[in-house]
């Protein structure tokens, strides 16, 4: 998975993300949930006192660049959990 930069906002909301240089801006509310991923299928250990591990998983709808006119294109970006960056896990474009 790539590796992106997520911008955000005085109160904290994501407003762009950085993807292999081009800047992408957020252009509708994100969403935010979170995943149990099995602790021992992943790279990572799992925290002591913890019985599971969570990924935060955070879906953005982005324009590329400041171009209000462009086609909206739906982000899955996921937590790195080892630097606390976000990775992409998925990118759609919009059909219509």
């Amino acid at each position: 998975m790539e590796h992106v930069m997520v911008r955000t906002g005085s109160n904290g909301t994501p407003s762009a993300v950085v993807s292999n240089g081009r800047e992408w801006t957020v252009g509708a509310e994100p969403v935010r949930w979170f995943e149990r991923v099995n602790w021992w299928e992943v790279n990572r250990r799992m925290p002591k006192g913890h019985s599971r591990v969570d990924v935060e998983v955070l879906q953005v709808q982005v324009r590329l660049g400041g171009n209000n006119g462009s086609a909206l294109t739906t982000m899955l970006l996921e937590r790195d959990g080892a630097g606390g960056g976000w990775r992409l896990r998925e990118a759609v474009a919009d059909a219509a």
